[in-house]
């Protein structure tokens, strides 16, 4: 799976960005704003993203590969990302603050110009991973963040036979340039999956599907993240989140 996609737009995502002044609803349609509104509901009742004070285990498995396993620490409200994943014989450490950003390779601070470069230890890739995993796991309070346009209106439509209230949005050209589809329960509105393409024309990108749920400090994220491209329908991964107690 490519995380270069989910960069770009994760790094300048912060505040309120949808209308509010129109709340109509029909059995088809729904304004954009209403529908976060739920989803919102649903996914993170008290507002307690801001700040979430956590650590999450993560075992990506992808064909081909071994498994990589990662522990992500948050806190949200310092502004505080750790990241540590480990896959065969390397462990890579990222701790990206206000003030400072710590790197090590296999427990050490003292690594090789090569190591660096092979395993990407850069406090600019630190920034990045830091923006991926808090978009992915803030989704859908992410997407009231600066840069985003929703389309004005969510509609139903079938996904892989069921029908969804759908989110389309796409991204100030700064912040990115594919176009997401959210696919949100009709009844929960809970987010079950979404999708991306870098050109609607060609059908190219992305699906990713989501399944079962672990509340996290009162945030209700997805466990299981399964990635399969759109054109060729091809499975590319899953994530496996398990929380910390």
């Amino acid at each position: 799976m490519r995380l270069s996609h989910f960069l770009a737009l994760a790094c300048c995502l912060a505040a309120n960005v949808f209308p509010t002044n129109i709340w109509a609803q029909s059995e088809t349609q729904m304004t954009s704003a209403a529908l976060l509104e739920k989803a919102i509901g649903y996914h993170d009742q008290n507002n307690q993203w801001p700040k979430l004070r956590a650590v999450l285990n993560i075992r990506m498995e992808t064909p081909g590969k071994s498994p990589r396993e990662s522990v992500v620490q948050l806190n949200n409200a310092q502004g505080i990302f750790s990241l540590e994943a480990s896959r065969d014989s390397h462990t890579t450490f990222y701790r990206i603050s206000p003030q400072d950003c710590r790197l090590t390779y296999n427990g050490s601070e003292d690594f090789t110009a090569q190591q660096a470069q092979e395993h990407r230890l850069t406090c600019v890739q630190g920034h990045k991973m830091k923006n991926y995993y808090t978009y992915l796991y803030g989704l859908p309070m992410k997407l009231k963040d600066p840069g985003t346009q929703p389309d004005p209106l969510a509609y139903k439509k079938e996904f892989r036979g069921k029908q969804y209230w759908v989110l389309e949005v796409s991204y100030d050209p700064e912040v990115g340039k594919d176009i997401w589809f959210f696919y949100f329960d009709t009844q929960t509105y809970a987010l079950r999956h979404y999708q991306f393409y870098h050109d609607l024309e060609k059908g190219d990108g992305e699906y990713i599907l989501l399944d079962q749920e672990a509340t996290v400090q009162g945030v209700i994220m997805p466990k299981n993240r399964a990635w399969y491209t759109n054109l060729e329908d091809r499975y590319l991964g899953t994530d496996f989140l398990s929380v910390a107690q």
